[in-house]
């Protein structure tokens, strides 16, 4: 379906159905919002638990899915980490149990540590949530590690896809064999 024909009610339901996770944890969490409200804030935009208390449970439960301490939950961004505010930015995107989230270089902007959790976490929640990655990545080393299938893609087109192991271990395009060379 196209979405841009999509009416304010399909419009509504196709962004509970998908949810997003940026790329950069510094600059898509608002920093005047405390943590709790970062990830309320889908929760209220689709009536979901409309009970407070209700809703704050769902918070401190999501958060510790995410590795979240609920003592974060009072804080602002500015006094998280990187990793940090990764994982508040993963449980915004769980709080509507979408079927569906795109990950936009998840893991770019941390270090080589904090990637590797986060990673192992992402891969954890597919399995507790029943949720389904697009994993959007130069990383080909990352994209080996947690997709099942991939798309190769050279100026916006589709050159190569198929299941990963079988696209890693026998690439048919030259472009995908010289991003499988490039991996150290």
């Amino acid at each position: 379906a196209d979405i841009a024909s999509f009416g304010p009610v399909q419009l509504k339901a196709y962004r509970r159905e998908v949810q997003m996770i940026n790329q950069d944890p510094y600059a898509s969490l608002s920093p005047r919002m405390r943590i709790r409200d970062i990830i309320a804030e889908p929760m209220k935009a689709h009536n979901m638990y409309p009970a407070r208390g209700e809703r704050d449970a769902e918070i401190e439960k999501l958060a510790a899915q995410c590795g979240l301490p609920a003592g974060l939950l009072d804080r602002f961004p500015d006094a998280l980490s990187g990793g940090q505010r990764q994982r508040v930015a993963i449980a915004r995107a769980l709080a509507l149990r979408p079927r569906l989230v795109v990950a936009d270089e998840p893991t770019s902007a941390l270090d080589v540590s904090v990637q590797a959790q986060i990673l192992a976490l992402l891969q954890t929640l597919k399995d507790e949530f029943c949720v389904s990655y697009l994993f959007i990545s130069h990383n080909l080393a990352v994209v080996r590690q947690v997709a099942d299938e991939v798309v190769v893609l050279l100026s916006g087109k589709v050159v190569e896809r198929g299941p990963t192991e079988a696209l890693f271990s026998r690439p048919l395009h030259p472009y995908s064999r010289s991003l499988i060379d490039a991996i150290p």
